[in-house]
């Protein structure tokens, strides 16, 4: 018998192999493919944030679910014809300049895609000036920087500074995060939100996007 919960269950579980049936039994009860993505897929990763968050689940655990879910979306795309599914916003994320870390923005732009963002991806090692133009480009209601080393931190005051001198800075939130950054540098610098991990940063993004 068809249920979200099972859905959900084999996202989490990152059991693509059962996920086909699970759709087609979703579509004979007469679901539609934006409520098998909404009250499905996404509720799911929404639960794989609060899990990561409470250490409950880890990166290869969370990798899985999230291969899942892009499985299981590409079974639905033909039938979201006319369907936004990236109707939580757009987002521009990607690691500050001088710092070739990846491991945690990859994972961070995972996680906002799995929540229905359309993220654009700038990698690493971004100058200011080209999140300043990716902004433009996508309209894009979200930045999130992110830095590893203590000496590219500095970078993000500077990108807040040009996205202000922009004028872009009021119509867009600024999520900042990377092992050396903290609550408090967030509030130095004037970003809207600081996250310590993926999960959290999917939540908080959903957050000022709401």
């Amino acid at each position: 018998m068809f249920s979200y919960a099972r859905i959900q269950e084999a996202v989490i579980k990152g059991e693509s192999g059962s996920l086909p049936e699970l759709v087609q039994e979703a579509f004979e009860a007469g679901q539609s493919a934006k409520d098998i993505l909404n009250r499905g897929l996404i509720q799911a990763m929404d639960q794989v944030g609060q899990r990561m968050e409470a250490d409950e689940m880890f990166i290869p655990e969370v990798l899985l679910a999230a291969r899942a879910m892009t499985a299981t979306l590409e079974i639905l795309k033909p039938h979201l014809a006319g369907v936004d599914f990236h109707a939580a916003g757009k987002v521009v994320i990607g690691t500050v300049k001088g710092d070739l870390h990846d491991i945690g923005k990859n994972l961070v732009a995972m996680m906002l895609r799995s929540a229905g963002f359309e993220v654009l991806d700038l990698g690493t090692d971004v100058p200011s000036t080209r999140f300043v133009e990716a902004v433009k480009e996508k309209k894009a209601g979200l930045v999130c920087l992110s830095a590893l080393l203590t000496t590219t931190m500095p970078q993000m005051r500077i990108i807040l500074d040009e996205l202000t001198e922009a004028g872009l800075r009021n119509q867009i939130k600024v999520l900042v995060g990377g092992a050396p950054v903290n609550q408090g540098f967030a509030d130095k610098i004037g970003a809207d939100g600081y996250a310590p991990d993926a999960g959290s940063a999917a939540r908080l993004a959903k957050t000022l996007s709401g």
